[in-house]
């Protein structure tokens, strides 16, 4: 297995309280028309939240071996502004809004270079492995809060 020092950024960078995601557009991505299908966005963004609370020292296989809980999107609004297409370097921005009980939200938006494409209100929930609503840590509540704007 490749260790993570040998691609430091792979998860992204946290900059000014954002986590920011370089992704490129491949064909797979696309649709017949040339353009990133709608529902690959929705994927964008979980690579998003994924590698954000992976920075923040939050790890999905961690939380499932030690607590068997993980997180769930809730409810998600979405507005698709502006198609993106192949071989595009996007950037997946995701900002921490509120951490509280078991709940999170937050604002995502995907970007090439200064045009917004995609937006995302998101809610998302820790839950055990009956579905139930799972408190986050203080320790989570903590790294959660320092993304706040």
């Amino acid at each position: 297995m490749t260790k993570p020092e040998h691609w430091p950024d792979l998860a992204g960078k946290i900059i000014d309280k954002m986590h920011v995601l370089p992704i490129r557009v491949y064909y797979e991505d696309t649709d017949f028309s040339g353009f990133v299908y709608h529902a690959n966005y929705l994927k964008f963004c979980e690579r998003g939240r994924s590698d954000c609370l992976r920075l923040l020292g939050v790890h999905h296989h961690e939380l499932e071996a030690n607590s068997q809980s993980g997180f769930v999107v809730r409810q998600m609004n979405c507005d698709f502004l502006k198609p993106a297409r192949i071989d595009d370097v996007l950037e997946v921005k995701t900002r921490f809004v509120l951490a509280t009980g078991a709940r999170m939200h937050l604002d995502q938006s995907v970007w090439r270079s200064d045009d917004c494409l995609f937006k995302a209100n998101v809610t998302a929930a820790l839950v055990d492995a009956k579905g139930r609503p799972r408190r986050f840590t203080a320790e989570m509540v903590e790294v959660f809060s320092s993304l706040k704007p």
